[in-house]
Parts: structure tokens; C-alpha cells; sequence
């Protein structure tokens, strides 16, 4: 048995590309399905912190989206066809909220999964310009910008850019169960069999 074969086929099958076709199009229905998938999630008391900014290729969400994306994430994610600013909603009604990232974090990747779910990919990215997005977006104070997840399609596996080609292609991996998962003890493996 392969270690993917022990996982479902959406998270097996779930990973951050960088070449994407650039006349792909997300449809509305897809992208429902996303945000959809995204406000189901869980979060600490219900308190729902995860917002998005929507942005679909050509439109002027989409421009200032990509306008605070680090140099390295314009090269590629301009092919994106949809690129999303995720926001965590630090206050509501009740207060300060608990938990905020942790609940975008769950909301993003119920959003991804649906993603894969729809035949597409996505790609969460970090290097962006976060005061950049809140000046642009006009973003109250307890709205915080964390990630900008890039949608689309995969493109042409020989039109990968010689810059991304060896990491694109490399074998997925990860850290072994017993380097995560502990019983008893720090650094008792949960889990005695590796495979």
C-alpha cells in the first residue's frame, strides 16, 4: 500500500503549483462552490473570521491583488484565474476573536479542497505586501490580510519557466509520522510503523 493510498483522494491529490494556464477560466459556479466550502468551516464559537477579497484575471480586484504580491509570486501567479487576498476578522460584535488565523487557516483550506474537488488547483502564498493590501482594499483596522491564494488551472507541463522547472517537479515530500505525532512523551512516536 502507498502512503497516499491512506489518505482521501482530494488531499492526496492537493499541492501548490506554479504554472498555470493563463486562458483558464474559473467559473461562477466553481468559485461559489469555493467560498462556500470556505464559510462551512469551523471556527472557535461560530465567530466565522475568514474574509476574502475576489479578484477574477483582468478585472481591478484581481490588478491590486497582484500589484502587493512579492516579485517571485508575480512571475508566475499572473497566470492565475482567480487570485484571492484572505483576510481574518480579528474583533465582531462580541469582541476580540480567539483564534482568527486558525480560523481563516480552516477556511482556506476547506476553500483549496473544494478547489481540488472542482478540477482545479490552488496555490496559498505568504510573500505578499500585507500593509500594501490594506491601503489598496481600504481595509478596517480589524480586518488583518494573511494570504493570497492563487486559483486556476494547470498549463502546459513544457511551458514550465527553466527558474521553477526542478522545484516543480520534484517528488512531494514530507516529514516522517514518528517526527509529528507523539504519545507519552516529546519525541515518543505515536505511531511505531513507518512505511
Amino acid at each position: 500500500m502507498e502512503l497516499g493510498d491512506l489518505m482521501h483522494p482530494l488531499m492526496r491529490e492537493r499541492w501548490s503549483p506554479r504554472w498555470l494556464d493563463a486562458s483558464a477560466v474559473v467559473t461562477d459556479a466553481q468559485l461559489e462552490a469555493m467560498l462556500e466550502a470556505a464559510r462551512w468551516a469551523p471556527s472557535y464559537g461560530n465567530s466565522q473570521p475568514a474574509r476574502y477579497m475576489v479578484g477574477r484575471r483582468g478585472d481591478s480586484t484581481f490588478e491590486r491583488i497582484f500589484e502587493v504580491l512579492s516579485r517571485r509570486n508575480q512571475n508566475w501567479a499572473r497566470n492565475s484565474a482567480v487570485l484571492m487576498l484572505g483576510i481574518a476578522m480579528t474583533v465582531n460584535h462580541k469582541g476580540t476573536l480567539p483564534l482568527n488565523e486558525y480560523g481563516l487557516g480552516l477556511a482556506t483550506e476547506n476553500l483549496v479542497l473544494q478547489a481540488v474537488a472542482e478540477g482545479l488547483v490552488a496555490h496559498q502564498m505568504g510573500g505578499f505586501n500585507a500593509e500594501g493590501a490594506r491601503i489598496l482594499f481600504e481595509l478596517p483596522p480589524e480586518a488583518r490580510p494573511v494570504v493570497v491564494i492563487a486559483v486556476g488551472k494547470l498549463g502546459d507541463r513544457d511551458a514550465i519557466p527553466d527558474d521553477l522547472r526542478e522545484r516543480e517537479l520534484a517528488p512531494r515530500r514530507r516529514l516522517p509520522l514518528s517526527e509529528i505525532a507523539f504519545t507519552g512523551s516529546w519525541g515518543n512516536p505515536a505511531l511505531r510503523a513507518e512505511r
